[in-house]
């Protein structure tokens, strides 16, 4: 590979973004995530470790100064990955999802966290544990983190600020 200025820039954001997954797994709580997302109309619950983060995230713009982010905004090549190396199950169709946000006062996100703790027959309660010190539902006795498409795991002031505390 040759090396030039848009090739340096992909490998740098690569970096970047190993260093915030690895970064991430050291403080995260559990290492077990159901990651849902848009597939054909319907909304898919993706079982996924922490190993595989790096498969499934990107390096995106925090908002709001903080730097990169990283995100749960899969791609096609992220979702078929998803699809064929995870077990699934689907949750619900877009629409029912869609319906349940335009009723509700909670973003998508937590609509999504809603609708799979009922799915394990669970009862939804809006918290706010960080990622440190629990998951976002226990089944089984695993605790797993939920995360919905464009969702963010970490940026970078989050980083510096943990870093420092």
């Amino acid at each position: 590979m040759t090396i030039n200025k848009y090739n340096l820039q992909k490998m740098v954001k690569a970096m970047v973004l190993a260093k915030m997954v690895r970064f991430y797994n050291a403080y995260a709580f559990t290492h077990n995530y159901m990651v849902a997302f848009n597939w054909e109309k319907m909304v898919i619950v993706a079982f996924v470790n922490g190993s595989d983060l790096e498969k499934i995230t990107i390096l995106d713009k925090a908002s709001r100064g903080a730097g990169n982010a990283l995100r749960f905004k899969p791609n096609m090549a992220q979702k078929s990955w998803l699809m064929e190396n995870c077990e699934t199950f689907v949750l619900c169709s877009v629409a029912n999802m869609e319906q349940a946000f335009e009723s509700s006062k909670y973003n998508k996100g937590e609509i999504v966290e809603k609708l799979i703790t009922e799915h394990f027959g669970q009862i939804w309660e809006k918290d706010n544990v960080p990622f440190t010190e629990d998951g976002d539902l226990t089944v089984d006795n695993i605790a797993y983190q939920i995360k919905y498409e464009k969702a963010t795991f970490i940026n970078e002031k989050q980083m510096v600020n943990m870093a420092i505390a």
